[in-house]
């Protein structure tokens, strides 16, 4: 077990991850594809915020691929929604699409956010998130299990760095 003391074994831990990284043979991140990730919870019910959590967690390394979640949609490439639209989530979620810079990608994830009318009361509910922003990217389920959300992130980043090719 490795014990930490003072500043400088921070280094030593680092250095200590790159050699375990070699030697399980994972691939270190192209630099030039990565994807920014700012999720929204729009009126879900959390199980797809628990699968997002760990589709994020060491397990699935998705930040080893370029895929980060951000705090701010102005730093954002993929606005990443969750449930279906409430009422008053509408015009949040319209103010986060504005504030992402060009180009942006919206991202449903979860049957309730395609509209599947898995969650709420009609009353509560503006509708899926196609309703009020477009989709570019699908990820059904209830709740999606963290490898196909993973995937589709991995297809996401895979088509923007062939955009990008051309």
């Amino acid at each position: 077990m490795l014990r930490l003391r003072g500043p400088l074994n921070v280094f030593v831990l680092l250095r200590q991850l790159d050699l375990v990284r070699r030697a399980a043979a994972l691939s270190r991140p192209d630099r030039a594809r990565s994807l920014a990730v700012r999720h929204v919870d729009a009126g879900s019910c959390n199980a797809c915020e628990h699968e997002l959590t760990a589709a994020s967690s060491p397990h699935y390394d998705l930040q080893r691929f370029g895929i980060d979640i951000v705090a701010s949609p102005r730093h954002a490439d993929v606005l990443l929604i969750t449930g279906p639209v409430t009422a008053h989530m509408r015009e949040p979620l319209r103010a986060a699409y504005a504030s992402m810079p060009e180009p942006r990608l919206v991202a449903a994830l979860g049957d309730c956010a395609l509209g599947r009318g898995v969650l709420g009361s009609p009353d509560a509910i503006t509708g899926a998130v196609e309703d009020i922003l477009p989709i570019d990217i699908r990820i059904p389920g209830c709740p999606p299990t963290p490898d196909v959300i993973a995937g589709r992130l991995l297809e996401a980043l895979e088509a923007g760095a062939q955009l990008r090719a051309r």
